[in-house]
């Protein structure tokens, strides 16, 4: 009976008979040629086959937040189900942030209508914005714009250079004194009467 020798393979492709013979084993090329055995020296390792090197500590830091918290192993059964993409589960939260808004919404209107009228006409927790208020506001905000657009204007004139952002700002002064007229400010931010 012919004795069957145990080989081992390495990631190279070197195979080690069982007398401590290396060798990679012939082989057939595409063309139809076979490549002849080639004998491996003893001590030789090719990069292939040398470990790498790992440190714990290292590797502990590489698997930093791929763990989880010890003993919550039954929580992370139960997330499974929604893999998906980092996008995929973004807009699966928006959508059931939407769907509760729109639950809670409808809630609050059921029982706005089912409520008595003497509870209709108590005041909200939020104070009805006052239109004069907020066209003062508006107001405040155009002037700053605009006071900001002339002094620009005037550098301009002095000679300096401004900037595309800065050339826009000086190109929309009439656009903000349009602005201030329909809100009823004129251009130093006085209300006009009338």
């Amino acid at each position: 009976m012919p004795t069957v020798e145990t080989t081992k393979v390495s990631r190279a492709g070197i195979t080690t008979s069982e007398t401590g013979e290396r060798h990679v084993p012939s082989s057939t090329r595409a063309d139809g040629s076979v490549r002849k055995e080639i004998r491996v020296r003893p001590g030789y390792r090719p990069p292939e086959d040398v470990e790498i090197y790992k440190n714990r500590a290292t590797e502990g830091f590489r698997n930093r937040g791929k763990g989880g918290v010890p003993g919550a192993e039954g929580l992370k059964e139960e997330e499974e189900p929604a893999k998906g993409s980092p996008a995929a589960n973004k807009n699966a939260k928006r959508r059931e942030a939407r769907r509760k808004a729109a639950a809670a919404a409808a809630d609050t209107n059921v029982t706005a209508e089912t409520a008595p009228a003497e509870d209709k006409a108590a005041p909200d927790s939020t104070p009805p914005a006052d239109p004069e208020a907020e066209k003062e506001k508006e107001a405040k905000k155009l002037l700053k714009k605009l006071r900001q657009a002339k002094e620009l204007k005037d550098k301009k004139e002095q000679g300096d250079v401004l900037l595309p952002e800065q050339f826009e700002k000086v190109i929309k002064i009439n656009e903000l004194i349009r602005q201030l007229e329909c809100l009823g400010f004129d251009a130093q931010g006085e209300k006009k009467d009338g």
